[in-house]
């Protein structure tokens, strides 16, 4: 007995319809199919037709009064944006690629060459949408199989299916966070002997990879295999430095690498805020530089945060990464230890209120990455470790109920200062205006316009000396 899916109505329905009308065969496959026998639903649908798939999606864009249709001859394939997400078609075909070049020379094919130039047999599932067959799958290659027993397996030989288009041995990775499965040994051999191909792809491609993993549910289920074929050095260097650890008499410190998996792993589990997961990430990356030992005391780090954030823009540069998010995460890396000094009962409130000034709205961020930190075995530290965050988290509550600390912002802004000094723009302002800041954020002041231009007159002249 054929197995057959429930397709429902809406676009598919009348993909089906012009197809029978064309007289053409019609599959959805790929992601569809699989995320459909998982019980989920992507926003992206791929549609194979045994014949033209350009001149069919034009077909398909006038039924649904689609004029948005953007076609791809060089490669044979079309997009059509369609409510939140998209739908891409191609004709069935078959691929060949020389060396050196992830671009194809392409002929056409059955519907089973087509399933073959694909990644893995999980995606290599087609369902058919004629009125006829209509949900009727198509899994000449065993991805129900596969997707039974949760494992990741190419539909050729790997390091043919890895040659033709090395973004797959990311995919791999990146499959593994997101379906938490885990990748066929033979795909992982491959994937360490040929790592280095990755150095065809786009960055662009690689990135946007990264991120889709990073966003998984639990990313160490594909961060950990990355470091483990070498990938990482590859794609992210300074996360694979991490890796490792050093003891010298009785110290020792913790594998860097393996700590921050569990870290963004926790993380993860409390947003989907992938920025926030960025800044997990790299939290701790300039240890490997920082790392001194000090007779009577161990290892050390110091200065990791400061030197860990000046690293972002450059990381983000690289791996082309927004850069509308490097403050953000650059912020988060800087002040990520800045918490735990404010346990301390006598600590004042004028460092808690530079704090809350430093963070700002993303306050609430930072303690997240705090608490995601704590990553002892130990019980008992744990749970001590734990309850001073939470004092902590009391000390900044009751400041911030006092001053408003949150989304701040100082009482004179650099025109009144000028106007205030009889000064034009340049370093000085600036200087004035941080004296005020201070003042505020040390508590000699309070946060009020009048009481900042008092002191502003008070200091002016010594400034300006």
């Amino acid at each position: 007995m054929k197995r057959t899916i429930d397709l429902g109505a809406g676009v598919l329905e009348t993909i089906g319809a012009v197809a029978d009308r064309e007289r053409l065969e019609a599959y959805v496959v790929g992601g569809f199919v699989r995320d459909a026998l998982l019980g989920t639903q992507g926003k992206d649908v791929d549609i194979v037709v045994l014949g033209d798939g350009i001149a069919f999606a034009g077909k398909v864009a006038e039924e649904l009064g689609n004029r948005s249709l953007v076609t791809f001859p060089k490669f044979g394939t079309a997009m059509l944006p369609y409510n939140d997400g998209k739908i891409e078609f191609v004709g069935a075909r078959q691929e060949r690629y020389e060396p050196g070049s992830r671009k194809p020379s392409v002929e056409t094919g059955t519907l089973k060459d087509d399933l073959l130039r694909r990644d893995f047999t999980v995606n290599a599932m087609a369902a058919a949408l004629n009125s006829g067959s209509r949900g009727m799958l198509a899994d000449p290659l065993g991805g129900r199989k596969d997707l039974k027993a949760k494992i990741l397996r190419t539909p050729l030989d790997p390091v043919k299916t890895f040659d033709d288009d090395p973004l797959r041995i990311l995919r791999a990775m990146r499959f593994a966070a997101q379906l938490e499965f885990r990748i066929d040994p033979a795909a992982l051999r491959a994937a360490t002997d040929m790592r280095d191909r990755l150095g065809i792809v786009s960055q662009e491609r690689i990135s946007e990879e990264f991120l889709k993993l990073l966003s998984a549910p639990q990313p160490s289920t594909g961060l950990f295999p990355m470091q483990e074929t070498g990938l990482m050095n590859v794609v992210f260097p300074e996360i694979a430095a991490l890796s490792g650890v050093e003891q010298r008499k009785e110290y020792h410190h913790k594998d860097v690498f393996l700590h921050t998996l569990k870290v963004v792993d926790n993380i993860s589990r409390e947003t989907g805020n992938v920025w926030l997961r960025m800044a997990a990430l790299l939290h701790d990356i300039a240890k490997p530089r920082t790392k001194a030992f000090k007779e009577g005391t161990g290892w050390t780090f110091h200065g990791h945060e400061e030197i860990g954030a000046r690293m972002v823009k450059p990381i983000f540069r690289r791996m082309k990464f927004p850069l509308e998010h490097v403050l953000y995460v650059e912020k988060i890396v800087r002040l990520h230890l800045r918490p735990m000094a404010l346990v301390d009962e006598e600590v004042k409130d004028s460092a808690v209120r530079r704090l809350l000034f430093e963070a700002g709205e993303d306050i609430d961020d930072l303690m997240k990455l705090c608490r995601a930190d704590i990553t002892s075995k130990n019980p008992r530290l744990v749970r001590q470790v734990r309850q001073n965050y939470e004092m902590v988290a009391r000390k900044m509550a009751e400041v911030e109920e006092k001053d408003r600390m949150r989304n701040w912002r100082p009482a004179l802004n650099g025109d009144e200062i000028m106007e205030a000094c009889g000064i034009g723009p340049g370093p000085l302002v600036g200087k004035l205006k941080q004296a005020v800041v201070d003042a505020i954020l040390d508590g000699h002041i309070p946060n009020d316009h009048d009481a900042a231009l008092q002191y502003l007159h008070s200091i002016k002249n010594k400034v300006l000396e």
